[in-house]
């Protein structure tokens, strides 16, 4: 009897906690903003030496907290704006590719979004920026790649999707065509995309800013993405000379844009009640910044790894920094902690929450392992080691805490590490989740990436 009361008094204790966490926190309204293409490197507040201007990610460091140690879902965009919205692993449905612009959705009807659950809690949702996660159209294919005629009509975007209002393009080829709700309304020259899609998203928290209703806000912009179109203001600007120059200038247009995000909430009065996160979709197209190795679509760190930072005054300690590993899948449970509601168990399968970390309740490890995934492969972290399985077969194990710039393969030298993560990795494709839960339905057979035989060291790893 007295050990039963006393685990229930552990149990009520905990309960308490997470309650009173959620309870201080309260209610916030919640920015999230996804640069396309930014690397761990080029901001100076991750690397001191970056000759990139970024005052307003920096500015956003000092006010918040700096993550050094956090994923995208994928090395590239697709795969990994599904993961910030189901808060699913891509993989678990094969996608390991870009959507082009007639490609249908990737997200069924019936599965929640962190939009559609924020919804459910009575949040005002938008999305303002690249969708990039599939759309069908009235008219089949009723335009070019890169063009779509005004007054066009698509089905299943992201008002379907759980968002109420959604202004933008389906990706960087058809940056040109803008589209409010359902139909396009403009065509206009790739340089005046961005500014549109800033002016809507100001427009937007304005707004907001007049009604009571907490709001989240999805910003997917474009910078520093394809095509390379900075404003006339803009161009000059970023710190960069010679044939740099210009995608230098994009970087900085894409800080900008975050500033004038800030900016509009501190004018409207929303900034105490705003919890603002801005980070990456991947690493930067054909730009490696050492000590991480590759960039953009690999699986080593340059491919994933990405700038994080979030902000919430009063909230969140100014100026700290975790090192805790955390996945762009982790927004879902993490909202959901914050309101303090479950989450149904088909959803957010792989998203784990950072409430501990951003409100620092504590500063220990919020996930048992992360799968990474680019075209080429799959991985697995788990504390300091990396296991990679490529395509070819050839397996590679890493010690990041030793080796960030992934150079000396231990595959041979640990194999009971190799073992048990590979085990881990089986366990976590063959239950359908990585969190606790009920097990769900596999979608994607991936035997062909984790089945291969260990392969030939390649050159840099002899």
């Amino acid at each position: 009897m007295t050990i039963r009361i006393f685990l229930f008094g552990l149990i009520l204790l905990g309960c308490t906690q997470r309650l009173l966490v959620a309870g201080m926190l309260g209610t916030p309204n919640i920015i999230f903003v996804l640069f396309d293409d930014i690397a761990y490197g080029q901001p100076t507040s991750y690397r001191t030496e970056s000759l990139f201007r970024t005052p307003n990610i920096d500015r956003l460091a000092q006010e918040g907290m700096l993550f050094t140690d956090a994923h995208a879902a994928a090395a590239n965009c697709t795969p990994t704006r599904y993961g910030v919205l189901t808060g699913r692993y891509p993989c678990r449905i094969g996608q390991f590719g870009v959507l082009k612009t007639y490609s249908p959705p990737i997200i069924p009807t019936d599965r929640p979004t962190v939009a559609s659950f924020l919804q459910q809690q009575g949040y005002h949702t938008a999305c303002i920026g690249k969708w990039h996660l599939g759309m069908n159209w009235i008219d089949g294919k009723p335009g070019t790649e890169t063009k779509l005629p005004i007054g066009t009509k698509l089905t299943e975007g992201p008002n379907s999707r759980g968002f109420d209002y959604f202004y933008g393009f389906t990706h960087a080829r058809n940056i040109g065509s803008i589209i409010e709700q359902d139909t396009v309304v403009e065509n206009v020259d790739a340089v005046d995309n961005q500014p549109l899609m800033i002016k809507q998203a100001v427009k937007y928290i304005t707004e907001r800013g007049e009604n009571e209703q907490p709001f989240f806000l999805y910003f997917p912009m474009c910078p520093p993405h394809n095509p390379i179109a900075p404003a006339d203001n803009m161009k000059g600007k970023g710190g960069i000379s010679g044939k740099e120059s210009r995608y230098g200038d994009w970087v900085y247009q894409g800080d900008h844009m975050l500033g004038q995000i800030l900016d509009a909430l501190e004018q409207t009065g929303q900034t105490k009640n705003t919890l603002i996160i801005a980070t990456g979709d991947n690493g930067a197209a054909k730009r490696p910044y050492p000590p991480l190795r590759e960039a953009k679509s690999s699986i080593y760190e340059g491919g994933h790894r990405e700038p994080f930072i979030a902000r919430w005054p009063g909230k969140i300690a100014p100026g700290s920094t975790t090192s805790q590993t955390i996945c762009l899948t982790d927004l879902f449970a993490t909202c959901a902690e914050l309101l303090d509601k479950s989450l149904p168990s088909h959803a957010a399968e792989d998203s784990v929450s950072f409430l501990p970390l951003l409100s620092g309740t504590s500063d220990s490890p919020t996930r048992e392992a992360t799968i990474h995934q680019a075209p080429g492969g799959l991985a697995i972290r788990r504390d300091e080691w990396k296991l990679i399985f490529h395509r070819s077969g050839q397996r590679e194990l890493f010690n990041l805490a030793s080796d960030i710039g992934e150079t000396t393969n231990q595959i041979d030298s640990h194999t009971d590490i190799s073992k048990s993560l590979e085990a881990m990795m089986l366990r976590y494709i063959n239950e359908g989740r990585s969190t606790p839960g009920k097990p769900q339905e596999v979608e994607f057979d991936l035997s062909s990436i984790l089945g291969g035989k260990k392969g030939k060291r390649s050159k840099m790893q002899r």
